[in-house]
């Protein structure tokens, strides 16, 4: 099962898309924990979801844009350019 599970994460993009989004989850996680709004008046750090969704919505993106680049240095490589 965990063979079938790695053998998919390999392929293409998804394994750095995936761990980077699972690290931003946990990132906005620990951030509201402990340096989050108390006072409730911040909308993003006022609640642990927000601020999770928040690390989540942000790793995605960041983890996109570093895999693309990447992806993009690799087919340059092969290409022979």
């Amino acid at each position: 099962m965990l063979k079938r599970l790695f053998n998919f994460l390999k392929k293409g993009r998804r394994p750095y898309i995936i761990l980077f989004t699972i690290a931003g989850g946990a990132g906005g996680y620990l951030y509201w924990h402990f340096i989050g709004c108390k006072t409730g008046a911040c909308p993003i750090k006022s609640v642990w979801y927000y601020s999770t969704l928040y690390g989540l919505i942000l790793a995605y993106l960041a983890g996109d844009i570093i895999t693309g680049l990447f992806t993009k240095k690799r087919k340059d490589k092969t290409s022979g350019q």
